[in-house]
């Protein structure tokens, strides 16, 4: 017999005041398996939020592993706030970390997707070094980090995919249509200072085990971005590269929320699975092709604006 709980954190606040809409949902209990033993705090790419159907799908597929922690980021569905690209996301991610420790999760695994990933990265390399973010202290460290579809840089621009996000994000007019059509209120002015991109600090994560899932079909970010990360945060990072799979939540191949849930426990105990086992492409490429400084793009050389 099993059986489930959940419950809806009507406000979760964050360190710099933003109120977070978060539900948890329990894990899916049976008599082999204790079900505090594990929570995941999904951290949603951009336009997502908790009650969009491919995040829910992540939450229900990780649910038979794991109980899940999934808050509305910053600027989207009922939080409070403005999106931020995955700068100050690194809090909502901290929030949600806290909540999880609260409820009684012996284990807390960072899962990000995207812009989420982003966050979850930085996340758990600031709240290992003690780093703070814009002035705000990083105070939950994780247990283990995904990071699915991330972006290594900010500024990309060479996929027509993230050309539209960065329309979206650098006029007046993109702005009203990610408001309108999409729920996503965005930051009306360019970043104070440029942040640290997860390519610049997921090499301060370890000891901490670090996973990074990427789809060969990605139409937002190319195989380098993985590749780098992986190379950057060393030797104890795991790098799957999935065939088929395409960007984030709405790309998902069947078997693939599966195969993570059951590999959550290595995860936590640095046990890998070979690099891109399931695909034909070799696991360790020759060194990845060099990336494009910060705001230095073909397209529109320092620009403010992330991917």
């Amino acid at each position: 017999m099993s059986h489930s709980t959940h419950t809806v954190f009507e406000v979760l606040p964050t360190s710099d005041g933003e109120i977070l809409a978060t539900t948890h949902y329990g894990r899916v209990a049976s008599a082999t398996c204790h079900s505090f033993d594990l929570g995941v705090v999904v951290a949603h790419g951009f336009s997502g939020s908790r009650d969009k159907p491919p995040v829910r799908a992540v939450s229900a597929g990780i649910r038979p592993y794991a109980g899940v922690v999934v808050p509305d980021l910053r600027g989207h569905g009922r939080s409070s706030g403005v999106c931020t690209f995955g700068d100050l996301e690194v809090l909502d991610v901290d929030a949600a970390v806290g909540a999880a420790r609260r409820l009684g999760y012996r284990n807390v695994i960072t899962m990000g997707w995207s812009m989420g990933a982003a966050a979850v990265l930085r996340h758990a390399a600031f709240a290992r070094t003690g780093e703070t973010v814009r002035g705000y202290a990083v105070r939950n460290p994780v247990d283990a980090v995904v990071s699915v579809s991330a972006p290594s840089r900010w500024y990309v621009r060479d996929t027509p995919s993230m050309r539209r996000v960065n329309w979206l994000a650098e006029t007046a007019t993109g702005r009203r249509v990610a408001r309108r059509a999409l729920g996503v209120r965005l930051m009306p002015e360019i970043w104070p200072m440029i942040p640290a991109s997860p390519l610049d600090v997921v090499g301060r994560i370890a000891p901490t085990p670090v996973l990074f899932v990427h789809g060969d079909r990605d139409t937002y970010f190319a195989l380098e971005h993985p590749h780098s990360l992986a190379a950057a945060a060393g030797e104890g990072s795991q790098l799957w590269i999935i065939t088929g799979f395409g960007h984030a939540e709405s790309g998902l191949v069947p078997g693939l929320l599966d195969r993570l849930g059951r590999h959550l426990p290595e995860l936590l105990a640095g046990n890998g699975e070979h690099a891109g086992a399931d695909r034909p492409l070799p696991a360790q490429p020759g060194p990845a092709r060099p990336l494009p400084a910060r705001g230095d793009t073909p397209e529109l050389p320092g620009s403010p604006w992330p991917a």
